[in-house]
């Protein structure tokens, strides 16, 4: 704040016109009069045309000799009503230091100072303040409106400890209050919303019109969003209560933005339309709310239909807000083409630059549909960024799948001056995470800690960077015992995600039943991250269904990827007919979902319901990816489908997937199994240099070598060692090998042998035996000894 201007710097009158100063004395010299005190006319007739700055430097020309109390108050006053609490408090520190001796402060002046305090965000100089007025205590009278400004700057200032540890002072000088009147409630709602005590906010206002205190607008204004965090009857309790109070309570707008908003946070979009609708007069922060209601309950067409009414019809001004929520509904629905005519209109329609919180919203846009360069590009051209707009792009870009271009925006991030925050880490973490990067992993954890970096979440995002580049150990550690970890839901879930993905599903159940024992209730992203833990091989079957009817009880089943992971599981233990059933009876199934399903029909030879659940997946308009068209081209294979699998493959291109080098093999295979091993050869040559990968050639080749068409497999052969040689890859060597062998070509065969030098890892198998089932067994001993007597060495294979 800049230093109030030299007296002299503006001329002002320093009195009334007949109270100019006369010269006495001999000799021209003389001593001047005693100048007035500004009048309070003059003072507030400045302070009424906004001249606020003009009436400080009236009301200043007094000192040394301290101004009237009056004139001080009606200052301060003003620039309190005008949201300058600086100025206010740099007047008030001004006077109380400057002037001698100091004006004297009455309970009107204590009161502005407080509540400038409070809306400075200045509880230490609210505090000195305070600490002034207690030594005054017995020169002012005890008004309410000074006890109420002193609540005020607690209630607005201070923080409640986690935990609800220590004393909660707002409470305890509400209760000091020897009278309160809907002010103070008003205040003591609004501190138990703040600090996260809705049921007691609500039992507080209850109490209020038991004591028989009229609740006032503000009243109604700050116990709403306590509805919204409780149970839902309140809301309409509160609203009914509204209604009674008459017209003026129901048509105050920020009454009517209260409701809406707390209707929308409750899901109850209808209910917020209604008083929507009902509401007398809005303005543009209640249609903000509306729009803003309908885009976070996802009922984005009817934002977007709400917006383009609105900017049709002119009755009320677009602000930034309005278009952030238009923005965030074209992003959230992925509506490309939407977006691009937002922005379109905001370039023609806003004069000058876009603000920056405009186009930070701009880059979320097109990086959520998935055009990442158009994004950056943008990022490229904003005149102004702040460290949100670093962290959007950085985001942006990991989000999808460009690890290496987040990790080095980082760089240049730090290069153009903004420190990396909690949401970058997040974003390095996770790039990390992705590519594997142990080393990058360790320096962002490294500058978390030099920079005491500290932010919910932060510790799942550690244990699933460590977990995802081997090192389960280290997240072990992580989880045990980072700094003041709270093993809440988020970290143990990361945990149990760490364990499965590290291939130790016994560990992610032990992690699970520990997330139970600690009285934390599981998710559905618990359920989704510790079900593919119940395959074959980790907690089994049933494990499996133990967690599927934890889901039934706790009535997360019907979650998309709860079911989705149930599925999955059934599939891989060989039940297909449970997994079936969890399949129909899935409310809301994504593409995901169905990929799962026909992967699992056809891995259990149910080839042809597999094209039909993929043709019906398309008829209720769900698009299939890459990974579907593998797995059902594969489920026609598994089952002999040759035709229909060519077909599926054909029809790729009309539905905008790409073929792979997998899916390619997959075709190669399909023939080949079908003993179309020279329309496979045909196939693969048709792809000219997209055939170019030893996967397919090697796919042909054991087809060959299974049909025993030697011939071609010796065309293969050729083909196939060009393009090892092109690429680097030895992968078939050892079958190539084999094939020259079965033609007793034995110095080939040696030559191939001898290059690669391979070094094999023994095998290992896995047998769960039930122990009552053993015990039983006439020959148990016998079994226990041979398997004791097993040797485990490595088997070397040049």
């Amino acid at each position: 704040m800049s230093p109030p201007p030299p007296r002299c710097a503006v001329s002002l009158p320093l009195a009334p016109a007949n109270a100019s100063a006369t010269s006495t004395g001999s000799g021209g010299g003389g001593v001047k009069k005693a100048q007035p005190h500004p009048t309070a006319a003059q003072v507030r007739r400045l302070c009424k045309q906004g001249q606020l700055d003009r009436a400080r430097l009236l009301l200043l020309d007094a000192l040394p000799r301290p101004p009237p109390t009056l004139l001080y108050n009606v200052v301060l006053i003003a620039y309190v009503a005008r949201a300058l609490p600086d100025q206010a408090l740099r007047l008030y520190a001004l006077l109380n230091h400057a002037a001698r001796p100091a004006p004297r402060s009455d309970h009107y002046t204590y009161s502005c100072a407080l509540t400038a305090c409070a809306r400075a965000r200045r509880l230490r100089l609210g505090k000195s303040v305070h600490a002034h007025l207690l030594r005054r205590a017995r020169a002012l009278p005890d008004t309410a409106v000074l006890r109420n400004s002193l609540l005020n700057l607690y209630a607005s200032c201070a923080r409640r400890r986690g935990g609800g540890g220590g004393v909660d002072v707002v409470r305890k000088l509400f209760d000091a209050m020897p009278k309160r009147n809907a002010v103070s409630w008003n205040t003591l709602f609004g501190w138990y919303v703040k600090t996260g005590r809705p049921q007691e906010a609500l039992e507080l206002f209850a109490r209020m019109m038991e004591d028989g205190v009229r609740p006032t607008p503000v009243s109604f204004v700050n116990v709403f969003p306590a509805a919204a965090s409780d149970d839902p009857s309140w809301s309409f309790a509160l609203y009914g209560l509204l209604l009674k109070h008459g017209v003026e309570y129901v048509n105050d707008l920020f009454v009517v933005s209260s409701a809406i908003a707390t209707f929308s946070e409750l899901g109850d979009v209808q209910s917020a339309w209604r008083v929507f609708e009902h509401a007398a007069k809005k303005n543009t922060e209640v249609w903000n709310t509306m729009i803003t209601g309908y885009v976070q309950n996802g009922k984005f067409s009817e934002a977007m239909d709400l917006f383009i009414w609105l900017l049709g019809s002119k009755e009320v001004p677009l602000d930034v807000v309005t278009f952030l929520s238009a923005l965030t509904a074209a992003s959230q629905s992925q509506d490309g083409r939407l977006g691009q005519q937002l922005h379109g209109y905001l370039i023609k329609g806003m004069q000058g630059t876009l603000p920056v919180i405009l186009g930070n919203a701009l880059v979320v846009m097109y990086s959520r549909c998935g055009n990442v360069q158009t994004a950056f590009e943008l990022f490229d051209r904003l005149p102004e960024k702040d460290v949100v707009s670093w962290n959007t792009m950085v985001t942006a870009f990991v989000q999808n799948d460009f690890d290496l271009e987040g990790l080095l925006l980082v760089y240049q991030m730090q290069k153009s001056g903004f420190a990396a925050d909690s949401v970058t880490l997040t974003a390095v973490l996770s790039a990390a995470s992705n590519t594997g990067d142990l080393q990058i992993g360790k320096q962002a954890h490294g500058y978390l800690i030099r920079h005491g970096i500290e932010d919910e979440g932060l510790e799942s995002y550690l244990i699933d960077m460590y977990a995802k580049s081997g090192r389960i150990e280290i997240a072990q550690r992580v989880f045990d015992g980072y700094g003041n970890v709270i093993r809440d839901e988020v970290t143990r879930n990361a945990m149990i995600a760490g364990y499965t993905q590290s291939g130790q599903p016994e560990q992610a159940i032990l992690a699970f039943r520990a997330m139970l024992e600690a009285g934390l209730q599981p998710t559905s992203v618990t359920l989704a991250s510790v079900l593919p833990a119940c395959d074959p091989l980790g907690g089994g079957i049933c494990a499996g269904k133990q967690i599927h009817c934890f889901a039934v009880r706790r009535c997360l089943d019907s979650n998309v990827f709860v079911g989705t992971a149930l599925v999955d599981m059934y599939s891989k233990c060989g039940e297909i007919s449970p997994a079936e059933h969890v399949f129909a009876s899935m409310t809301e199934k994504s593409t995901v979902t169905y990929t799962i399903m026909i992967s699992g029909l056809g891995q259990h030879g149910f080839g042809e319901r597999a094209v039909s659940l993929f043709y019906s997946m398309r008829e209720k308009g769900l698009k299939p990816d890459a990974v579907t068209f593998l797995a059902v081209i594969s489920a026609c294979n598994y089952s002999g489908l040759v035709d229909e699998g060519l077909a599926l493959y054909r029809s790729m291109e009309a539905c905008g997937v790409a073929p792979t080098p997998q899916h390619h093999c997959a075709v190669v295979d399909l023939l080949a199994k079908a003993g179309r091993v020279d329309e496979a050869y045909e196939f693969v040559e048709g792809l000219g240099e997209d055939g170019n990968f030893v996967s397919i050639w090697g796919s042909l080749l054991a087809s060959c070598k299974a049909q025993s068409k030697q011939e071609l497999a010796n065309l293969v052969t050729e083909r196939l060692l060009r393009v090892e040689k092109k690429y680097g890859h030895a992968g078939y060597r050892v079958l190539l090998s084999h094939i020259f062998a079965a033609e007793s070509n034995w110095s080939s065969a040696d030559s191939l042998r001898k290059e690669m030098r391979l070094r094999k890892v023994a095998g290992s198998s896995w047998i769960k035996v039930q122990d009552a089932a053993l015990q039983n067994y006439p020959k148990n001993d016998h079994v226990y000894s041979m398997l004791h007597g097993v040797d485990y060495r490595r088997d070397e294979i040049i």
